[in-house]
């Protein structure tokens, strides 16, 4: 990555994990657009960041589960006037209900936010960057996408699909100079489940991952060439046995399971 003249583009920028890297990549020097639906907040942070680093910071207010917002954010992406040499796709949201018990509008939100904006977005992004010999995109994923982890629930199956994409992309993408790595983080003090409704108070202390700390094995596993960066020992393990153990397993544990294992940070 080049920390400095840069600009990056964050989505789901006005908390979590998305404004934790809103901040670290103002930290190391890149400009910033930032893409959430809270106009307020987001507008709030832009001032903030720029007036701290001395960076231009643009509050793009969107909402990625509406063909609308998505192509609001793809129009900058295609920009040649003011390329975007890093895109964050860390929108994303998670639901309280059981597939049996939900709603077909429900269940279209979910993909059109986690599956179809991260498609959009990352199409929008690399010709650009394939023709200009550089540039990268972190799609933000989750450990809930290498296994069955809470039956009845489709954000694990969307972020199977993050993941996969991630690393297809990342192949086709790699003669070019360009770099796609899926961020496959646990259990982050964010606010998607309080958002959904998901009550999280059994959950132990030791599972909890800060956005910060995950932001950083982020941009370090980015730019040391990973395809998928797994923050935190504890998670690389359960990933191993995730995608290792065999379903039958998998499936037999997940009936005991309450809680549901997600982490990335609604836009």
């Amino acid at each position: 990555m080049s920390p400095a003249h840069g600009t990056a583009l964050v989505t789901g920028a006005s908390s979590g994990i998305g404004e934790s890297f809103a901040r670290q990549l103002a930290a190391d020097g890149y400009d910033l657009v930032l893409v959430a639906r809270d106009a307020r907040r987001l507008d709030a942070l832009a001032h903030h960041l720029a007036d701290e680093y001395g960076l231009e910071a643009v509050p793009l207010p969107a909402d990625l589960s509406t063909d609308a917002g998505c192509a609001v954010v793809e129009e900058r992406l295609r920009s040649k006037r003011a390329p975007v040499d890093l895109l964050v796709n860390n929108a994303g949201v998670t639901l309280n209900t059981p597939f049996l018990r939900s709603t077909a509008t429900d269940e279209t939100r979910l993909l059109q936010v986690n599956v179809h904006a991260v498609m959009r977005l990352t199409l929008a992004a690399l010709p650009g960057m394939a023709q200009r010999r550089g540039g990268d995109v972190i799609n933000v994923s989750s450990i809930a996408g290498f296994g069955v982890t809470m039956p009845g629930s489709t954000y694990p199956a969307s972020k199977a699909w993050v993941t996969s994409f991630s690393e297809s992309v990342a192949a086709s993408v790699r003669p070019y100079g360009v770099r796609v790595m899926a961020l496959c983080p646990g259990y982050t003090r964010t606010e998607l489940h309080q958002r959904a409704g998901i009550d999280m108070s059994r959950t132990p202390a030791w599972m909890w991952l800060e956005a910060d700390a995950v932001v950083q094995a982020a941009l370090r596993d980015l730019r040391r060439g990973r395809v998928v960066s797994v923050p935190d020992w504890r998670y690389k393990l359960a990933a191993f046995a995730l995608r290792h153990l065999p379903r039958s397993v998998l499936r037999l544990a997940a009936r005991d399971t309450r809680g549901q294992v997600s982490s990335t940070a609604a836009g």
